[in-house]
């Protein structure tokens, strides 16, 4: 059953966009892991793919190679039907991806020979009173809060918390 929205009262905004909430949460821990946030809801005639991120080895024997990642990111609220996310990304979904990745390396062949990757991010989200919650500091900007897989973070309106990141989710199709 569909959720039920309110409209915000007169003087108040609405709240953010929950999917762009989790995305910006996803997008932060990507940066604090080392990622360039190449592009932000990239679109072309087969959808949208989330976050774009590429990585640089730093240098030495045993860093990674440079690789880039198309980052599917599924925000859920508790209670969801879907596996937090998971199971909204059908083979279907998986062949679309596939196509706008293939569409943006077309678009960027400086990046076509680095070695690609699709993950999936699930977030969950709970809606906070206005105040805050419990435990956080009034003033501190949001990112200075580093974000860690399981850890919950406080983005207002929202709690939300980086439940999972899946490297190499599935192959292109």
């Amino acid at each position: 059953m569909p959720e039920e929205r309110t409209p915000p009262h007169a003087g108040e905004s609405p709240p953010p966009d929950l999917g762009a909430s989790g995305e910006d949460l996803v997008a932060e821990w990507l940066q604090q892991q080392g990622w360039e946030i190449l592009h932000r809801r990239w679109r072309c005639r087969w959808g949208e793919i989330d976050i774009i991120a590429h990585r640089q080895p730093e240098g030495g024997d045993h860093q990674p190679e440079a690789t880039l990642a198309f980052v599917e990111v599924k925000t859920r609220r508790r209670g969801n039907w879907d596996a937090g996310g998971l199971l909204a990304i059908t083979p279907q979904k998986q062949e679309k991806l596939c196509k706008a990745a293939e569409l943006f390396l077309a678009n960027r062949p400086d990046l076509a020979e680095i070695p690609c990757r699709f993950d999936v991010a699930t977030v969950s989200c709970q809606q906070q009173p206005s105040g805050g919650i419990a435990g956080t500091s009034p003033g501190v900007p949001p990112s200075l809060v580093p974000v860690r897989l399981g850890q919950p973070v406080f983005r207002e309106p929202y709690q939300l918390t980086l439940q999972d990141y899946i490297e190499s989710a599935f192959a292109s199709v």
